[in-house]
């Protein structure tokens, strides 16, 4: 008799793994009806989905999990028959093993076979979580896609979308007190705002503007594995804490712009990150775009995503100036009020949330630069700044504090790549402020601290505060802070 479990066998010793492993080959027995998927926490999270088939379990090992929409195929790769005995495993392969991680029964139950060949596989299944009609299709090697065959796995599922553009709040003061029961009161992060798309155990980090920074933060992968099958679009900041457990916004600028993924990991153990969860935009093939913010907030804490690098911090209901003026003791960046039937806009700016801040901060385009003098010569005196409205660029005026060196000569290397021989404002500068300047194309944002906005519409003592590459200059836009009208 074939010993189908040879090699399955020559990757265990069963002195080691709480595996089962036959002592020799097994006579075939059973109905070929069985069907297991057994989620695997290995070094990579996949599901191994195994069908009995002449004494033992023909396997494959399939990373996002069995497909739930037609529409989406996934890669199934086969591994080696394992026998019978492991469609009730479940338990801790110790490290170093082969397969080394925990395995659970994620489903189970009977099949029915349509068609069994070398290239294709159809069966229908029958279990706790799956039912439906699945075909195997060889590919090359040991490569398969795993296809849904009949329609998705609930007649009502949407797939999520590929990009989600953040709803965005109006910089404002508290509601007034009589009508704050009808808001909510979050913490606001000094950090870069994130959509996360979680689907397969697999995590998608786009940036405000669109940009894919999954590479910049591998500490969130566990994230997404934690979520299992579990599929899911997230709102939220990324935040890094300093020492005093404070955010700090200088310490997350080094790991904004890092995409080589070991210097990512590195950068995770010395200056890691939180991912702050505050919506839900998609589940499980259910948007939730057009739910109320009371809905979607009670459907994101159901799914209890706190972890080492990401959590779901509480709201607060009623009165949001004692958060406010916890915040600002604190030293936090300030507070977001947002009104409990509002549904989630994306890409706009609504007054359904409004931000309200103890730090006043700018987001602005780098137009140019003055060279410095005395310890700068040599370097950036300050940076030219504008935002744009209608016209064009709009002169802001100049920062000249807030860098430290190694901030300064990455600018200076930065800004002499996009040099340009005219002034790219909209209007003529003061002839005190463009004097011996060097213009750039405008591409760089950034952000900088000040006291308040001038009458002619300049900056008033403003500090440098670092760049921002999640966001274009499209984003930017002048935030003066005024009462809200209510409706």
């Amino acid at each position: 008799m074939t010993d189908r479990l040879t090699e399955y066998r020559r990757k265990r010793d069963p002195r080691r793994t709480p595996e089962p492993v036959p002592a020799e080959a097994v006579a075939p027995s059973g109905n070929d009806d069985t069907f297991v998927v057994q989620e695997h926490h290995a070094r990579a999270l996949h599901w191994d989905f195994r069908l009995e088939r002449n004494g033992v379990l023909v396997s494959w090992a399939v990373p996002k999990g069995l497909p739930p929409d037609p529409a989406d195929n996934h890669l199934a790769v086969h591994t080696e028959d394992h026998p019978l005995d492991y469609a009730n495993f479940s338990g801790a392969i110790p490290a170093g093993e082969y397969g080394g991680g925990s395995v659970s029964i994620w489903d189970s139950g009977h099949y029915e076979l349509e068609k069994w060949t070398d290239r294709e596989v159809k069966v229908v299944l029958h279990g706790h979580r799956v039912e439906g009609r699945f075909a195997l299709i060889h590919t090359k090697g040991k490569n398969w896609i795993m296809h849904r065959m009949d329609g998705p796995a609930r007649p009502d599922w949407v797939p999520p979308p590929q990009v989600i553009s953040p709803m965005l709040a109006v910089l404002s003061e508290l509601p007034p007190p009589a009508q704050q029961a009808q808001w909510a009161f979050e913490t606001k992060w000094d950090g870069a705002r994130a959509i996360v798309f979680v689907d397969g155990g697999r995590a998608r980090i786009m940036s405000r503007n669109d940009r894919d920074v999954t590479a910049s933060y591998p500490e969130l992968r566990a994230l997404a594995e934690s979520l299992g099958t579990t599929q899911a679009v997230l709102d939220g900041e990324i935040v890094a804490f300093g020492t005093n457990g404070l955010p700090s916004f200088s310490r997350l600028q080094r790991r904004m712009h890092v995409t080589n993924p070991a210097e990512a990991r590195r950068l995770a153990a010395s200056d890691p990150v939180v991912y702050v969860i505050f919506d839900l935009l998609h589940l499980d093939g259910r948007p939730t775009l057009e739910l109320s913010y009371t809905q979607r907030r009670k459907r994101l804490e159901s799914l209890d995503l706190n972890g080492d690098s990401w959590q779901t911090p509480r709201n607060f209901m009623g009165s949001g100036a004692e958060l406010l003026r916890a915040s600002r003791e604190q030293g936090l960046e300030g507070i977001l009020a947002k009104r409990l039937e509002s549904r989630y806009r994306p890409g706009r700016r609504s007054p359904d949330w409004r931000k309200i801040k103890n730090i006043r901060t700018q987001e602005v385009v780098v137009a140019g630069w003055r060279p410095g003098a005395g310890r700068r010569a040599g370097t950036i005196g300050s940076l030219l700044l504008g935002i744009p409205d209608r016209a064009g660029l709009r002169y802001v005026g100049s920062v000249g504090t807030g860098f430290t060196q190694s901030i300064l000569d990455d600018l200076l290397q930065r800004l002499t790549r996009s040099e340009r021989k005219t002034s790219p404002f909209a209007e003529e500068l003061p002839r005190a402020d463009s004097r011996d300047a060097r213009w750039v194309t405008p591409r760089l944002v950034g952000e900088v601290a000040f006291a308040e906005w001038t009458p002619d519409g300049r900056l008033r003592h403003p500090s440098w505060r670092g760049l921002r590459p999640d966001k274009a200059p499209s984003d930017v836009v002048r935030e003066s802070c005024g009462v809200v009208r209510e409706s």
